[in-house]
């Protein structure tokens, strides 16, 4: 089984082309293994067939589950698709179970943007359990902490935290909590948002299904809308984690574009006795 390995600041992805056999979730965990696989933040599947859109995607998680929607996932597709030349330089459209996106291929392969969609704080959209409402500045109690928190969707769920000052240990230490909390039904990405001046923000990020992780889109994109919604920032925001920065527009109705780099790694092939280990121990 042929791959291609690109990372989007850090946070890296395998795309593996769809064959006759769909990849089963213990296969997913053991090819994104660090050490027991060729590792990764994610496996990119495509492309697909579809009638929304001329791409196919799907999405998932080094845990084996599914993402709605992945920023940087996009970007590394869409670079994929531009290097295999079934995308030139003009936008072209991808679909995903969190809708369909538009992506433009610039600078010789090494940048790429995206129309992200629409961030909703609506907590039937995200979802967020309780009355009907959009979730903001409510309060989250964690071994003996107290967060306000604001919810939002761009396809995926996402619980944005605004700190004085965020770090990776505020990360690793509440974000699997904050990911498992019962409120969240499907789980939720989570972010940790400080406010740098109107222009500029800077993230730590706790993603569901991965765990910590270096750079994010669709966090980038959540809590830019947060922080533009809270009235901390304008329209045009960059956001600043440890893999580097991504520039975020905000567009009417909060409509998002996000404009970032794509580098590619490699690409090989997966032996078909890792494969085969899993079916066996399955």
């Amino acid at each position: 089984m042929h791959f291609a390995k690109y990372h989007a600041l850090g946070n890296d992805y395998l795309v593996i082309e769809p064959t006759t056999a769909a990849l089963t979730s213990e296969q997913i965990r053991a090819i994104c293994h660090r050490n027991y696989g060729i590792g990764s933040d994610g496996i990119l599947l495509g492309p697909l067939e579809t009638e929304q859109a001329q791409f196919g995607l799907r999405i998932f998680n080094p845990d084996g589950s599914e993402a709605e929607k992945s920023g940087n996932g996009l970007r590394i597709f869409a670079r994929f698709l531009w290097d295999r030349g079934r995308a030139g330089d003009e936008s072209f459209t991808i679909e995903t179970p969190g809708g369909v996106v538009s992506a433009l291929v610039q600078a010789d392969g090494r940048q790429v943007t995206v129309e992200m969609g629409r961030v909703s704080f609506h907590s039937d959209d995200i979802p967020v359990d309780g009355p009907a409402r959009e979730v903001l500045n409510e309060s989250l109690h964690l071994i003996g902490r107290e967060f306000r928190f604001c919810a939002a969707t761009i396809g995926n769920p996402h619980c944005v935290i605004p700190c004085t000052r965020v770090s990776a240990e505020l990360a690793r230490t509440y974000g699997p909590l904050i990911e498992t909390e019962p409120r969240f039904p499907n789980r939720v990405n989570v972010q940790f948002l400080q406010i740098l001046d109107r222009a500029n923000i800077r993230i730590e990020i706790w993603e569901r299904g991965a765990g910590y992780t270096l750079a994010s889109g669709s966090s980038s994109a959540a809590a830019a809308a947060v922080a533009h919604r809270l009235g901390l920032c304008g329209e045009r925001i960059s956001v600043q984690m440890p893999g580097g920065c991504l520039d975020i527009a905000i567009g009417a109705d909060y409509a998002i574009e996000m404009t970032g780099p794509v580098a590619k790694i490699g690409e090989g092939e997966l032996a078909a006795e890792l494969l085969q280990e899993c079916e066996v121990n399955g």
